[in-house]
């Protein structure tokens, strides 16, 4: 078999090939081995579906089919011509071709972030383990092994077989519901052996082509090479990758395209200048997530590679499998099982000793580890692809070549699929005795409160079919049967454990508050990293924002009880304090040229000349020339050689220079006298010039004193200092590094204003969906409360960032605007593209035209200067932007100034008038809103709590109050310095009079759409409730209802009908409905409670042209009747119920 199947192992070129016993004297047809590659891809096809994904029995499968195969080709020369060209491709080859692929998806499925974390935790865990099975598995081979293996070839084979599989070892964990950071532990830590390997075998593998090279120098520049410059490679070839997939006018065939040969382009490149192309795609792997690709791209384009990933297993395993069966079959003894199984049973135990002695890392890592996971986690061990591909080269790295080295790649291609088969058996029924598989009781009142929740909505869906003309004649109580949700859906059993089995202790003991806190947390936690990831999709945040965001996000989760915080997430002001001291010690150094002001016009003419010859520009410029010439000359005075040979010339230079200075020095002194010391650069100069001085005369000692030694030493180190005579060159740069530090404190204050939106996004989500999270109301209160008060620390470090930097938060708002506004025109690009209205060629020209504009917001500036006060009234929706209420509103404010901690106004005052935020941020503190609500009408009658808001530049105060004419319902504080435009209360009442009935209606418009979208945002996410939208289309108008008036509800020209200040009831059933509210369909007619009461009517049709008059009010004539208003206090409407948000 040494010669036989020698060409598999190395290539002799000296040798004739004898395959198999039998010389290639044929004819070989290439198309014979793609038959063959074919039939196995096919084979393990029917192989998967057969045995339901089972990857064991599907290699073993492919495994024994190669053995035969194998066997067969010893016998008939048919089967030997398929199997040639196999068995004449080297064994390097077969690693190159398939294992970038492989390595890069192990690398890919890795959280960057967990990993990031717990690096060192993942790096004491390889070492562990790759040292215990070092050595363990080392000393059993040369114990127990009878293949006459030399020593360099059992530690080959040890190394080899401490390679876990990065891909199956984790499979099983996924489905037994082990925590993520524990997965990418194990996945981290195979990723950290087989680089190790790999790089090891590389350096043999050198030893073996360049021999006499082999040296300790070498090796650590190979060392260098492979780890530093593969990971700089990689992380390079990684941002390629990210750019390409980015790319708004790539298609998805070129992205699958590109991305499957920048794998192995990497690969090959990183190989071709001699460092470790595995580190690199690793490291490429590690650098690319979810974000990396544009949306819906991602699934694509990972599942393409999956299934590459997948083919190329079962060729390995086939392949390999006719390799071993190629071989002389009389090695097969009895000792040949027994050893299989005495390996297996090391590979097991040097599993269980690394498991132990890495458990304080990993109880350090997280609070849920404990001993029952370490009993699962032992059984992790599982090898693969990775020990098998490297197999071959344990006979061609050994010293001594044995008889049968087929026997190498059995030993591990049987170790692999017993661990396969047997760990993840194990594994699974650890998890499911030790109890870990069943679902905990907080987790399954989780899932508990989601089937209700698809219950409702399945309710709801079916009542509204029911009122369709069209279904009437459907059997309901059918769909309702159907439709029933009786159980929660359960994994498979091959797959999983039963997950509906709950422990006895469990079903008797109730869970705690804080047991389903943290249980309510980790699901928060999702919700938010969703969002992230929602919002990066939608344009709404940046990708680097997002990442800063989830990775933060998964930072926190492993830390019991903590709920992230905006203060958490951030580095901003740690960054910001760096920048603001580096631009304060540059701004410290600038440069300003000295203005003389008591220079008078009577001065002496030669001061003035050389006044305006010292501060002139050219002569700044002249002097750095000089300064970069005499760069030669220093050079040749500290080179010796060259010094010996020009020995006075230099002297002459060094002359020449100083009395430059001493020029220079002198005449600014004349000028300047004492005011010459006050800038830090002419002390540096006067410096400059007194050491120079030195220096002369130190050389002028010397040739009268030739035999002092201290002279002379102390004139060789005068000599070098003529280094800082270069300093002054640094005031050059100094402009140049300040607007540098400038434009990154903008970036950092831009991209931490996107960090904290995003944040108070996910907030808001989380908030829409926590009532969902647990049921147990006193849960829903903390977790309200908490994410309530996240937000508004958000919300407040928004206006903090705004208040510093408003003309870096004024382009990235203006950014983001024309983002929105091309996305939307995409999205009703895509609609009419998809109805047929738009044909797909111009289709496709105006989709380019829209993408441009995005990838062109790239070079978008990163700061846009703040509008005056002026413009400002324009920005208030109401006013429409319409110059005769522009005009109207301009001569009768004022602008008021606020310092910080100034009140604005107070709760329980009567409101002044309304205040336009200009510039800085008032926090608003008040009980909960009331919307009217008196207390006898509040559903819930709980004790007031206090909320804050925060409200910043272009926003306004008090709009409500003056509406109603009521006391105020906070207390507004300046957080900063303010400035606002102040509109009296008499003054916006005269602009109701002269704009009546418009201008009342619309600020009634804004308020009510400002409500329904803070309360109701994901049930209206579809809707078009822009104010615009609902004055000029009529999509949405505020309905008034008095006391005891009613109102009729349409439900097919009223999509949704929304209380949103004051109550109604239902006429029929008298159910209370208080603001804000949605009316339910049921509901035919509502009746109004309160002494006013807004509706806002959102209508499911276009609506007749006389109703579009009637509700939009868009008549601007003026009106001059007077109206009667009259005062209402608080405590006359006994109006102090508190609303508490929730998704009704």
């Amino acid at each position: 078999m040494a010669k036989t199947n020698y060409s598999f192992w190395v290539m002799e070129t000296s040798k004739p090939d004898l395959l198999c016993g039998r010389p290639a004297d044929y004819f070989v047809i290439k198309e014979h081995f793609v038959m063959l590659i074919c039939a196995t891809i096919v084979l393990g096809g029917f192989a998967k579906m057969a045995s339901k994904n089972s990857d064991v029995l599907v290699l073993a499968v492919l495994s024994i089919s190669g053995f035969v195969l194998g066997q067969l080709a010893s016998h008939f020369v048919e089967v030997h011509q398929i199997i040639y060209p196999l068995l004449k491709t080297p064994s390097f080859s077969l690693y190159c071709y398939f294992l970038p692929l492989i390595i890069f998806m192990a690398a890919l499925d890795v959280d960057f972030y967990i990993l990031k974390n717990v690096f060192w935790q993942v790096l004491l865990t390889g070492v562990i383990s790759f040292c215990t099975a070092f050595i363990i598995i080392g000393y059993v081979v040369l114990k127990f092994n009878k293949e006459s293996w030399d020593m360099q070839c059992c530690l080959f084979f040890s190394i080899t077989l401490g390679i876990t599989d990065p891909v199956h070892s984790v499979n099983t964990m996924k489905t037994i519901g082990i925590s993520k950071m524990y997965i990418d532990i194990i996945r981290g830590e195979s990723l950290i052996i087989f680089s190790v390997t790999s790089i090891f075998f590389g350096i043999f593998r050198g030893y073996t082509l360049y021999t006499t090279m082999f040296r300790e120098f070498h090796v650590v520049i190979g060392l260098t090479l492979d780890i530093i410059g593969s990971i700089i490679c990689g992380y390079c070839c990684a941002r390629v990758i990210q750019f390409i997939l980015t790319d708004l006018f790539s298609n998805t065939l070129t992205n699958v395209i590109l991305c499957f040969s920048m794998v192995y382009m990497t690969f090959y490149i990183v190989e071709l200048f001699g460092m470790s192309g595995i580190v690199a795609l690793v490291t490429v792997g590690l650098n690319l997530d979810s974000l990396s690709f544009k949306p819906k791209m991602e699934f694509i384009i990972t599942k393409f590679l999956i299934m590459f990933s997948s083919v190329y297993e079962h060729l390995i395993y086939t392949f390999f499998g006719i390799v071993i069966g190629c071989g002389e079959i009389k090695y097969f003894r009895f000792h040949t099982v027994a050893f299989v199984f005495i390996l297996f049973a090391t590979v097991i135990f040097v599993r269980w000793i690394t498991i132990i002695l890495v458990s304080p890392i990993l109880t350090h890592s997280s609070y849920e580890y404990n001993w029952r996971w370490g009993v699962v986690l032992t059984w992790s061990g599982i090898r693969g692809v990775f020990s098998l591909l490297l197999a071959p080269d344990i006979y061609n790295l050994a010293e001594h070549k044995g008889e049968a080295p087929h026997m190498i790649l059995f030993y591990v291609q049987a170790i692999a699929l017993l661990t396969m088969g047997i760990n993840s058996y194990m594994m699974m029924e650890s998890a499911r005795t030790l109890g870990l598989c069943a679902i905990t009781l907080p987790r399954q009142m989780a899932m508990e409160n989601a089937i209700q929740h698809i219950q409702e909505i399945i309710r709801n869906t079916i009542t509204l079919f029911k009122t369709e003309k069209l279904l009437t004649n459907v059997n309901w109580k059918v769909v309702e049967k159907n439709a029933k949700i009786k159980y929660i859906p359960v994994k498979k059993e091959s797959e999983t454990a039963q997950f509906s089995h709950v422990s006895h202790g469990e079903k008797e003991m109730s869970p705690t508050d804080e047991v389903l806190i943290e249980e309510a947390r980790l699901h928060v936690a999702i919700i938010q990293m969703s969002s992230f990831e929602k919002q990066c999709n939608n344009g709404i945040l940046g990708v680097e924002a997002a990442r800063i965001l989830i990775g933060a996000t998964k930072s926190f989760c492993p830390i019991k009880g903590k709920f992230m915080s905006i203060y958490d997430v951030s580095t901003y002001v740690r960054s910001r304090s760096w920048l603001m001291k580096f631009k304060n010690v540059l701004s410290h150094l600038d440069y300003h040229k000295e203005s003389i002001p008591f220079l008078l016009p009577g001065s002496n003419k030669l001061i003035i000349i050389i006044y305006r010859i010292l501060f002139s520009e050219e002569y700044e410029y002249a002097r750095h020339v000089i300064t970069l010439i005499y760069i030669f000359p220093l050079v040749m005075h500290i080179w010796p050689m060259a010094r010996e040979l020009n020995v006075s010339a230099l002297i002459s230079i060094n002359h020449y220079f100083v009395l430059l200075y001493v020029l220079e020095s002198a005449s600014k002194l004349l000028i300047l006298k004492r005011a010459y010391f006050h800038q830090h650069w002419n002390i540096l100069e006067f410096l400059i010039m007194v050491i120079g001085i030195m220096d002369i005369f130190c050389l002028y000692f010397v040739r009268l004193r030739p035999g002092n030694l201290f002279l002379i030493q102390f004139t060789v180190v005068m000599g070098y200092l003529r280094v800082i005579r270069f300093l002054p060159l640094f005031k050059m740069v100094v402009p140049f590094l300040i607007n540098i530090v400038e434009v990154q404190m903008k970036k950092r204050l831009s991209l931490m204003y996107s960090i904290t939106k995003g944040y108070v996004k996910s907030q808001e989500d989380a908030k829409l969906l926590v009532k969902h999270i647990s049921g147990r109301e006193s849960i829903y209160q903390k977790l309200y409360e908490i994410l309530e008060t996240n937000k508004r620390d958000a919300v407040k470090e928004l206006g903090l960032i705004e208040h510093e930097g408003r003309d870096v938060v004024i382009a990235l708002k203006t950014k983001q605007a024309i983002q929105n506004v091309i996305a939307k025109a995409l999205k009703n690009l895509t609609f009419l593209w998809s109805r047929g209205i738009i044909d797909k060629p111009e289709g496709i020209e105006m989709n380019k035209v829209l993408l441009s504009k995005i990838k062109a917001l790239n070079n978008f500036p990163m700061s846009i200067p703040p509008p005056t006060p002026d413009s400002y009234l324009p920005n208030i929706v109401w006013m429409e932007n319409k110059d005769i209420l522009i005009d109207f509103f301009k001569e009768r404010t004022k602008l008021a100034h606020f310092d910080y901690g100034d009140v604005i106004c107070r709760e329980g005052e009567m409101p002044q008038g309304i205040y336009l935020i200009i510039s800085g941020m008032a926090t608003l503190h008040s009980t909960s809103p009331t919307f009217g609500i008196e207390h006898t009408e509040a559903r819930d009658r709980n004790l007031e709590t206090f909320y804050t808001e925060y409200c910043t530049s272009g926003q306004v105060i008090g709009e409500l109050s003056c509406l109603l004419k009521r006391e105020i319902e906070y207390t507004a504080i300046c957080e900063t310095s303010l400035q606002a435009f102040f509109i009296s209360l008499e003054d916006l009442y005269e602009g109701f009079d002269i704009f009546w009935p418009t201008l009342e209606y619309k600020i009634w418009l804004k308020l009510a759409l400002g409500i329904v979208n803070q309360y109701f945002e994901s049930i209206v996410t579809d809707e078009d409730l822009k104010f615009e939208s609902c004055v000029l289309l009529n999509h949405a108008y505020v309905e008034t209802l008095s006391s005891y008036n009613e109102l009729t509800i349409n439900n097919e020209t009223m999509k949704f009908v929304i209380i949103v200040y004051g109550s109604v009831i239902n006429s029929k059933t008298e159910e209370l409905y208080p603001a804000p509210y949605i009316i339910p369909k049921t509901c035919e007619q509502v009746q109004g409670v309160a002494d006013v009461s807004k509706l806002l009517i959102v209508q499911a049709s276009e609506p007749a042209k006389n109703d579009t008059t009637s509700h939009a009010m868009d008549n601007t004539g003026l009106r001059t009747t007077k109206r009667d208003y009259n005062w209402k206090r608080k405590d006359e409407l006994e109006a102090g119920h508190h609303f508490r948000k929730t998704n009704q």
